[in-house]
């Protein structure tokens, strides 16, 4: 859903407003759109169908795996974000797949790291959590006192966001994601795994997806030197960007059958980007480097 067509063009609008924000053609020739964690480059691919053709773009996709064959040949693949971007990070779905050690209270209330067995995902409670991770928890989701309450330690998420940022040297930057915040983190963590579709146990062994959700208000405070930072939730960050699940006037379908048909997908698909207690409340963190 988040390569569907309605939010490449929400993205492609917010590529169009970053480039305005920068100066535009008056002063640069091209803007840059890097999409870290590109997948098979979907996003990418419907954010170049949705831009005027008169734009010049140079679309970097960042991603471990090879090149998917018959890709755009304008998109430049990458295993590392480029440095020097002048226009738009974007990031869905990405550092909720960046491993994140998991922590645990243990009957005393110390928290504990968690220990796994890869190949059944039995689990036990290992050493006290320590140094920077302690000092993670204890700023950003305190476990100390609460036995048996677990918590993700975000601590590599932050690092993984800050250089992502780090790479900008003006524009925006944007993390899309499952996410929380300090005043509700959830008591024994968000630790999930996926594989073909379907929510299954998580166990580390490369039979499933391992994830769990994002401290995306952490991410943002290891920016300090942002020139802006906002955290919305993806209804608010999409109805910006002139997504609406606003249905077409049952005129049109007298007059135009065809448009009414098109405009009755798009409000469908507009209401399950926006919907509360689905994809609408997933966070969007957004910040500015530079004139931006």
């Amino acid at each position: 859903m988040h390569a569907s067509p309605l939010f490449a063009q929400a993205v492609a609008r917010l590529l169009l407003r970053t480039y305005e924000e920068l100066g535009g053609p008056r002063r640069l020739a091209r803007i840059d759109l890097v999409d870290i964690g590109a997948g098979r480059g979907e996003l990418l691919t419907g954010v170049l169908a949705a831009l005027p053709p008169d734009v010049e773009v140079h679309p970097y996709g960042v991603e471990k795996a090879p090149r998917p064959p018959g890709l755009d040949h304008r998109i430049e693949w990458c295993a590392e974000p480029p440095r020097g971007v002048r226009g738009l990070v974007f990031s869905n779905e990405w550092l909720d797949n960046v491993p994140a050690d998991v922590a645990e209270a243990d009957p005393a209330g110390v928290p504990r790291y968690v220990e796994v067995r890869t190949d059944d995902g039995a689990e036990r409670l290992g050493t006290p959590v320590a140094g920077e991770d302690a000092r993670w928890l204890e700023r950003w989701w305190p476990l100390a006192g609460q036995p048996g309450h677990r918590a993700e330690i975000g601590r590599p998420r932050d690092e993984a966001w800050a250089a992502a940022v780090g790479t900008l040297a003006e524009g925006l930057a944007v993390a899309v994601d499952y996410a929380h915040s300090l005043d509700a983190r959830p008591p024994f963590g968000t630790l999930s795994g996926f594989a073909g579709g379907q929510e299954v146990r998580p166990v580390p062994d490369g039979s499933c997806d391992v994830t769990a959700h994002v401290a995306l208000d952490a991410c943002a405070a290891a920016v300090p030197g942002a020139a802006h930072t906002e955290l919305l939730t993806q209804r608010e960050a999409l109805t910006r960007l002139g997504v609406t699940g606003a249905r077409p006037p049952l005129t049109l379908a007298s007059t135009d059958p065809a448009a009414y048909v098109r405009a009755l997908s798009a409000a469908s698909s507009a209401g399950e980007l926006l919907a509360r207690g689905g994809l609408g409340d997933f966070g969007w963190l957004e910040q500015r480097v530079g004139r931006c």
